[in-house]
């Protein structure tokens, strides 16, 4: 089974790509203090169905570009 993330749409200005922002809290191992932690991942929508501030679903995929190995699998809410 494919690792799957749920992000935030951040850009929508190329064709067929875009850039999705996965966010989440880890634990310090000393002090305990949630840290967010972030990680940007380059998405392929063959579509163009999502938009900027969408939430998205995005799966590992095949690379298809030297940055690009996350495919789009639905738009869970509109921005």
């Amino acid at each position: 089974m494919t690792p799957r993330r749920v992000g935030i749409v951040e850009s929508d200005a190329r064709d067929k790509t875009r850039k999705v922002v996965v966010q989440w809290a880890v634990r310090h191992p000393k002090y305990g203090k949630y840290i967010r932690r972030r990680s940007v991942l380059q998405v392929h929508d063959a579509e163009n169905t999502s938009r900027l501030g969408d939430t998205v679903e995005v799966a590992e995929c095949r690379p298809i570009s030297k940055t690009k190995t996350w495919a789009l699998v639905r738009v869970m809410r509109k921005a």
